[in-house]
């Protein structure tokens, strides 16, 4: 798949660019970025992630980037024109989010609500429930669309699609992204 271990590990605690254009309808926010997505600067790049599976499944955006390259400028002008964004809780390169402190967590979900501000999307979707519950101090909460907001926009928690989250299929995470993906009108 083109990069190697050592290549990877030079990456560790580098961050990434928020992935956003002008008219956000459907923030996605990660939990923090992989290696291999500070590797190809592209969200969810790396080669056992579902996202893009699921987003093509679900009819939300059709491209999948290619791993070792991650996404052209083309591709990342397609997907903001799409009206669709990606952030993360904390912007720090990890091998896996559990390596992160609930500190981190904490701050990150300071900071995201001052750019979901900013940007003023429809809908934000916060993909890892643990980390969720952990940075917005909601220790019960469940998937799915919440009773509070975000900024002003509406706040789903999805399923995260990190290949580690064994129990989800491409198909249950389409299912899932699709109803976020309604509400924020990217899709019928």
């Amino acid at each position: 798949m083109g990069i190697d271990r050592d290549t990877l590990e030079s990456f560790r605690d580098a961050a990434v660019p928020d992935l956003v254009g002008d008219s956000i309808r459907l923030l996605f926010v990660g939990i923090n970025p992989g290696l291999w997505t500070a590797a190809t600067q592209t969200p969810f790049a790396h080669p056992g992630n579902r996202f893009y599976p699921a987003l093509r499944e679900a009819g939300i955006f059709d491209a999948c980037p290619t791993f070792s390259d991650g996404f052209d400028a083309g591709d990342r002008r397609r997907f903001t024109q799409a009206g669709l964004g990606v952030s993360n809780l904390v912007n720090r390169a990890t091998i896996r989010a559990d390596e992160l402190s609930r500190a981190e967590l904490r701050d990150g979900a300071r900071a995201l609500e001052k750019r979901v501000l900013g940007w003023s999307p429809r809908v934000v979707a916060i993909v890892g429930l643990t980390a969720y519950r952990q940075g917005f101090a909601r220790p019960k909460a469940r998937a799915g669309k919440q009773d509070e907001t975000i900024a002003g926009a509406e706040l789903w928690v999805l399923p995260n699609p990190s290949g580690l989250n064994a129990h989800e299929t491409v198909a249950s995470l389409a299912r899932a992204y699709a109803e976020p993906a309604r509400a924020a009108g990217i899709i019928s």
